[in-house]
């Protein structure tokens, strides 16, 4: 199928979604515009129904399934946005749905697919064990299959995102794209390149879960051995056939980012613009500084915010250590009296506020006569824990880092 009947399909879906979706304006963000030298506006999907962009295309789909597929009911199997879209998707036209998610899947993403009205299955440790075990239901009740990617009806449900970019910020430079399966990037890049074909398509894939790259770097589809990320809405083994023919056409570059820069930037959402986006949202986030660009006017798709509180959490503190905010460290202390206040006195001048201490006369056992101190601070960037730690050298400690 060509981009130009991708675009035709996509312009469909926006009218068949009309009254079906929330807005979600673009938002100026003048700390990360700041931070990079350039213009960023955020596409706040997180603000979407069901928590994520996935019931445009879900909703799609099912909206032109003939009455006997609407009867026999519909099958997928996803980490937890697509089920979500497809759940409400569902519940809108009285369709039945079963939903088969990955063990692994987060309970918030779980029980909301069920508040829904889904029927929900779990089983394997990932997407693809997830969905391999839908296909063989599938075959077993004859319902259909809406896949969360690799669809046509799907991806161009996705587009529309392209098209309320444009319309808001037609001469936007750069759209940053999170990637998993390929349906957000192949549906915006349709969209985009058929309207302006100026603007580029950059998709964004946690280092971990490089299925895009690699396939887009080889020119051919690769099956990854496994993925490893705190993203785990994308953490897909293999793009769709259909995504990746559309990408290879619409895509201008893929660009990865670390575990560490994910977290990083979730933290920097939440601080500056009080926004909760789940680890895959945030990738476009985090790959802003890999553009090395100027004075671009650029949109960063942020896909979802279906997040539980506990990885909340984890998230906010792996993200202060990362932007020198909060430090660790450990130092070993001769077992006389006045050493505490010593070291007290040394991070109460370098203006660190300490969190945590443990002062444990039982941890070293290397030296008999000494003590390990672990302490704790709140920090104001890399450059004060730096100081922090020469402050402690000058008087003859040596500072073992923790985190």
């Amino acid at each position: 199928m060509t981009i130009k009947a991708i675009y035709e399909r996509i312009l469909d879906a926006d009218l068949r979604l009309k009254g079906i979706l929330d807005k979600t304006d673009l938002i100026y963000s003048d700390f990360f515009s700041f931070e990079s030298g350039n213009s960023i506006f955020i596409k706040p999907e997180n603000l979407q129904k069901t928590g994520a962009f996935k019931i445009r295309g879900a909703y799609n789909k099912l909206a032109q399934l003939t009455e006997s597929e609407r009867e026999a009911g519909v099958i997928t199997a996803s980490a937890g946005n697509h089920a979500q879209g497809v759940a409400y998707a569902a519940s809108l036209m009285g369709i039945e749905a079963t939903i088969v998610m990955p063990t692994t899947t987060p309970l918030i993403k779980i029980n909301a697919t069920k508040n829904y009205g889904a029927k929900v299955e779990l089983y394997g440790d990932s997407y693809d064990d997830a969905f391999a075990h839908a296909l063989k239901l599938r075959a077993s009740r004859g319902a259909t299959m809406v896949h969360p990617f690799n669809d046509l009806d799907v991806i161009a449900g996705q587009g529309t995102i392209g098209k309320e970019i444009l319309d808001q910020l037609p001469n936007v430079d750069i759209i940053l794209v999170p990637v998993g399966g390929g349906g957000l990037i192949s549906g915006i890049g349709a969209y985009v390149k058929s309207v302006n074909p100026n603007c580029r398509v950059v998709g964004v894939e946690p280092e971990g879960a490089m299925s895009m790259k690699t396939s887009m770097d080889r020119g051919q589809i690769v099956r990854l051995g496994s993925v490893h990320t705190v993203a785990d809405g994308v953490a897909v083994k293999e793009i769709g056939d259909k995504n990746f023919e559309i990408a290879r056409h619409v895509v201008d570059e893929m660009v990865t980012v670390t575990d560490y820069e994910i977290m990083d930037a979730f933290l920097m959402l939440l601080e500056k613009h009080k926004i909760v986006s789940e680890n895959s949202g945030a990738l476009s986030l985090a790959a802003i500084k890999k553009l090395n660009v100027r004075n671009k006017t650029i949109v960063s798709v942020l896909s979802g915010g279906n997040i539980d509180v506990v990885t909340v959490s984890a998230m906010i503190n792996k993200g202060l250590t990362k932007r020198g905010r909060i430090f660790c460290f450990s130092v070993d202390l001769p077992d006389t009296p006045g050493q505490l206040l010593t070291i007290s006195q040394i991070l109460s001048d370098q203006k660190a506020n300490v969190i945590k201490l443990d002062h444990n006369q039982f941890m070293n056992f290397d030296r008999f006569n000494h003590v390990q101190l672990q302490v704790t601070v709140e920090t104001n960037g890399h450059e004060h824990i730096h100081n922090i730690v020469h402050g402690l050298n000058n008087v003859g400690y040596v500072v073992k880092q923790v985190y």
